[in-house]
C-alpha cells in the first residue's frame, strides 16, 4: 500500500531527479529538430558529472581491484533502469574479459524478469534486497555498487546498509546531492546531471552517466587484473571466427608473428592469446609459459619481466 500521506508531506521538496527541466518545457510542442537538439545539448550534462566525480571513481577503481585479487567479488544491485545497466555491465564481462562470470554479477530486483518488465512493487522492499545478496553468498571479501539515480530508493538502500554492516567494500552511485539523500558507504559517487527533459525519467541524462561510470570502473579494474595489454583485450579465448581473426592480429601487431605461426600458438595454447603472446615474446615452450604467467598472476606484462629469472 502507498503512502499517500508522506508522499504528500514530501512534495515540497521535489528531489533533484524529480524537478522539472525548463529547457523542455512544452517539449510535446516541438518540432522534432527542436527535440533532438534539446535532446543532443542535454547530453553534454553526463560527461561533466562523471568529470566532477573522477576522485571518487578512481578510489572506486583501486579499492575494488585489491578486493578482487583478494579473491573478492563485485556486485551492482539496484532496480529499474539503475538495475538494468548493473546487469549489463556485469553481463559484458566474461566475453570481454574472458572473466568466470561470478566475478562480477548483476542484481535487479525482481530478477531476470525485471529486465523486460517493471517491478515498482520491489522497489519499496528493503528486506529482498538482503536477501537477494545472501542468496548470491555476499561477504565481507566482497564490494557492493549500489546504484540509485534518487539515492532514495529502499532496496538499493537497505543492500547499502547490510554491505556497510558487515564490512563489505559499499560504494553507491547516485544522481542527487546530498542534501536530497544521504547514503551510508566507503564510497560516494555523486553523478548530478541535474533535472531530466521528462522529469523524473531517469533513464535519460542519470542513467547516461551512470553506464559512462561502469564502463569506466569496469574496464579500468580489469586492466589492473592483467587483462589487458597496452590497449589490447588479451585475455579472451578464440570461440568465433570473429575472434579468430582478432587473435591473430593481436599477436601480430604485438608478437610480430605471421599469420600462420599465429595459427599455430593459438593451437597448442587451446586458444589463449595472452599464453600465445607470451610464447611469441619470450621463446619459452607452453609448459614453462604457462608456469610463469600463473606465477605472474595472469599479468602478462609482470610475466615478461619476470622471463629471466625464469
Amino acid at each position: 500500500m502507498i503512502n499517500l500521506k508522506n508522499n504528500l508531506n514530501n512534495y515540497n521538496h521535489k528531489i533533484l531527479t524529480e524537478q522539472i527541466n525548463i529547457t523542455s518545457n512544452e517539449l510535446d510542442t516541438k518540432s522534432t529538430n527542436e527535440i533532438v537538439n534539446i535532446f543532443s545539448e542535454a547530453d553534454k550534462e553526463p560527461q561533466k558529472a562523471v568529470e566532477k566525480a573522477i576522485p571518487e571513481i578512481i578510489n572506486a577503481i583501486d579499492e575494488i581491484t585489491t578486493r578482487l585479487k583478494s579473491n573478492g567479488k563485485l556486485f551492482y544491485i539496484g532496480t529499474g533502469t539503475s538495475g538494468r545497466l548493473g546487469v549489463l555491465d556485469a553481463s559484458e564481462c566474461p566475453p570481454t574479459f574472458c572473466t568466470n562470470p561470478d566475478l562480477v554479477q548483476g542484481i535487479i530486483a525482481g530478477g531476470i524478469s525485471s529486465l523486460t518488465r517493471s517491478s515498482e512493487s520491489l522497489e519499496d522492499l528493503s528486506d529482498i534486497a538482503i536477501a537477494d545478496l545472501k542468496g548470491r553468498k555476499f561477504s565481507n571479501r566482497d564490494v557492493l555498487i549500489g546504484i540509485t539515480a534518487s539515492g532514495r530508493t529502499p532496496y538499493v538502500v537497505g543492500a547499502l546498509n547490510y554491505s556497510k554492516s558487515i564490512k563489505a567494500l559499499t560504494i553507491s552511485i547516485s544522481s542527487v546531492p546530498e542534501i536530497d539523500s544521504t547514503l551510508d558507504n566507503d564510497i560516494d559517487i555523486r553523478l548530478i546531471t541535474g533535472p531530466e527533459i521528462l522529469a523524473g525519467s531517469t533513464r535519460l541524462k542519470a542513467g547516461t552517466a551512470t553506464k559512462m561510470a561502469l564502463n569506466i570502473i569496469s574496464t579500468s579494474v580489469m586492466i589492473k587484473l592483467g587483462k589487458v595489454y597496452g590497449n589490447r583485450m588479451i585475455d579472451l579465448s578464440v570461440s568465433n571466427d570473429k575472434l579468430m581473426n582478432r587473435a591473430i592480429g593481436i599477436l601480430n601487431d604485438i608478437g610480430s608473428v605471421d599469420k600462420d605461426t599465429a595459427v599455430q600458438l593459438l593451437k597448442k595454447t587451446n586458444g589463449s592469446v595472452k599464453l600465445s603472446l607470451l610464447i611469441a615474446l619470450s621463446g619459452l615452450d607452453v609448459v614453462d609459459a604457462k608456469q610463469l604467467l600463473d606465477e605472474s598472476r595472469g599479468n602478462l606484462r609482470a610475466a615478461l619481466v619476470n622471463v629471466k629469472d625464469h
